[in-house]
């Protein structure tokens, strides 16, 4: 297959090498060869015969890299986080496609920093520092409030911190987007709405708001309005933001598109490199919905495979055993 995927490429690449611009010299009568060949032309050909299988739009490989930094840090890349650091302040990044990235390190107590990730470097160390700043350490507890609340109480307890967040510094569009999701789980669609508008006052675009917007939406049973939040969510991501590919494929798979729900959730997972098992179940789910069970079996099985021990495992377990035997006959796509 990549043989001839390369020998496609090279047909390719000799087709844009040997055709006539308009102002190329026409053919002359009686001649066989057309006179268009042009330092350009060649240029284009030594490319192409060099990097066959890329000019096919194959993906891009992936490489592990370490992050080193303060013990219990959030990392994220390109704005998805990718996890925490363990007590010894490292994060093993198993898949990281090649190219340039944008690194995040948030960490209680310092001062977050953004910065390049540096290209074909396997590690990477990330040094924070202590910061002073009020407002930014009362966002950090409010963003641990929040993540830690399991009830309505430790909820407004969050609320609380976000709203004394602003307090501190108006315009702060993490803390507006944080609020919201707080509203977004007391069920106060209204409010989270309201957090998301004055967000994109400071920040227009942000991608984050507005796939949060479009879960509030689906939540509140505004299907349309959901779905043109998760797209403008991923256009504004210039098409990585998986929160909102996830959003969006609960979305289409509720109406019945179960084709389009598994492309979203695919694109999602792709995009998160596995950091997320509970993925794969959405995804085993709709496989399910579609009567596809081997591809839901893999799919539950690939959940397992990464969080054995999940909350959902003993239930996956049960529903992968049900399947097995509905699924007899059928092939499973890779």
């Amino acid at each position: 297959m990549k043989t001839q995927k390369a020998k496609l490429a090279m047909e390719n690449c000799r087709g844009r090498a040997f055709t006539c611009s308009p102002h190329s010299s026409e053919r002359k009568t009686g001649s066989a060869k057309p006179n268009c060949y042009s330092l350009a032309a060649l240029i284009v050909l030594i490319a192409c015969l060099v990097f066959p299988v890329q000019s096919m739009g194959q993906p891009r490989s992936n490489t592990p890299v370490t992050i080193t930094t303060q013990p219990n840090a959030i990392i994220w890349i390109d704005e998805i986080r990718r996890g925490v650091s363990d007590a010894l302040g490292k994060l093993e990044l198993q898949k990281v496609s090649a190219g340039r990235h944008t690194l995040r390190v948030r960490a209680t107590g310092f001062r977050e920093v953004t910065m390049p990730l540096l290209a074909g470097k396997r590690t990477q160390a990330v040094k924070l520092t202590k910061t002073t700043d009020q407002a930014e350490l009362t966002f950090q507890q409010a963003e641990d409030a929040r993540e830690k609340a399991r009830d309505d109480t430790s909820r407004q307890r969050a609320v609380e911190l976000y709203r004394a967040t602003l307090k501190l510094r108006p315009a702060y569009p993490a803390a507006h987007v944080g609020l919201a999701r707080v509203f977004l789980d007391l069920n106060q669609y209204q409010a989270g709405l309201d957090e998301i508008a004055a967000a994109r006052r400071t920040r227009p675009s942000y991608p984050e708001a507005s796939a949060v917007e479009g879960r509030i939406n689906r939540e509140a049973a505004f299907t349309d309005e959901a779905i043109k939040s998760f797209r403008r969510a991923i256009r504004e991501g210039r098409g990585i933001q998986p929160e909102a590919h996830v959003g969006l494929a609960r979305v289409l798979e509720e109406k019945g598109q179960y084709d389009e729900a598994i492309l979203e959730f695919r694109k999602a997972i792709d995009q998160l490199a596995d950091s997320e098992p509970i993925i794969y179940q959405l995804l085993g789910a709709a496989y399910e919905r579609k009567q596809n069970y081997k591809e839901a079996v893999a799919a539950y099985e690939k959940y397992l495979a990464l969080a054995p021990n999940g909350s959902l495992a003993p239930a996956i377990r049960s529903i992968i055993d049900q399947l097995k035997r509905e699924a007899a006959g059928q092939e499973i796509i890779p």
